[in-house]
């Protein structure tokens, strides 16, 4: 299968040698995004809520970007720098996502780059919403 390679401007640049996201068939793997204003590519500004927010918008920009949304994610890996903001993560994807949601992981890491508090990488299929 051939591969395709899915690029935005309302998302952030990658900051390394990776591309924000690759179709194979009808999946589409998106990269991990963590909370990067896509204009300027600084961290946004404010609490761990505006974090999860961001990422949830680029993650946004990059399934539309493949033809789908947020909806259309099977898979969802989150990595939080701190786990007792799980609470906080799980309020703010209720504004994203509705039922059915999407599989889904939490992993506490040490750090993540630039600073970050989260990131997410996910795997969708466009139109299986």
């Amino acid at each position: 299968m051939q591969r395709k390679i899915i690029s935005t401007d309302n998302a952030p640049s990658a900051i390394g040698p990776y591309s924000q996201a690759v179709q194979v068939g009808e999946t589409v793997y998106l990269s991990g995004q963590i909370p990067l204003e896509p204009d300027t590519m600084e961290l946004v500004q404010g609490d761990i809520r505006a974090q999860v927010e961001r990422v949830f918008e680029n993650l946004k920009a990059v399934c539309e970007a493949a033809g789908g949304g947020l909806q259309d994610i099977v898979k969802l890996n989150i990595y939080l720098t701190d786990l007792g903001n799980f609470g906080v993560v799980n309020e703010v994807m209720s504004q994203y996502f509705h039922e059915p949601y999407p599989a889904r992981a939490a992993v506490g890491v040490d750090s993540l780059p630039k600073g970050a508090q989260v990131e997410m990488e996910a795997v969708m299929i466009p139109g299986s919403a």
